[in-house]
């Protein structure tokens, strides 16, 4: 599959979900991460006008989901998060966030993410952790 193919895909999957009404979209993809953007209005605001930690935890665990259900074989395994951490370094008021997940860790059965989320100028947002586990499906 092609780079626009996987993007679609990633995309395709966000309809009618908590993706879609954060208006996350992915973005770019390589061998070893997946990108998100997420824009940060008044939708992702806490009631002082920046971006809402929970609003970041949802776009890293969203794009460290998709991670695992573009690198592993969701055919025989579907993927579940069980457990996210997240460190918030920086505030945001408006503009695009992206977030970048790679592996730490590739298990059969568990997998560990980094999900970096920075702005425009790449300064780091948020750290967090996300730890996913492959159920094998009946």
């Amino acid at each position: 599959m092609d780079k626009q193919e996987i993007l679609s895909r990633c995309n395709a999957i966000c309809r009618n979900t908590l993706m879609e009404t954060l208006d996350i979209e992915f973005v770019d993809v390589g061998e070893d991460f997946l990108t998100g953007r997420m824009p940060v209005t008044s939708k992702v605001h806490q009631p002082d006008g920046v971006l809402h930690g929970g609003a970041s935890v949802a776009l890293a665990e969203s794009v460290g989901s998709a991670a695992s259900y573009m690198f592993l074989d969701t055919d025989q395994f579907a993927i579940r998060g069980l457990e996210i951490s997240a460190n918030h370094t920086r505030s945001k008021k408006d503009g695009h966030i992206f977030a970048t997940a790679r592996f730490l860790h590739k298990g059969r059965t568990t997998q560990l993410w980094e999900i970096r989320i920075e702005d425009e100028q790449q300064q780091l947002i948020s750290i967090c952790k996300l730890t996913t586990i492959a159920l094998k499906k009946q």
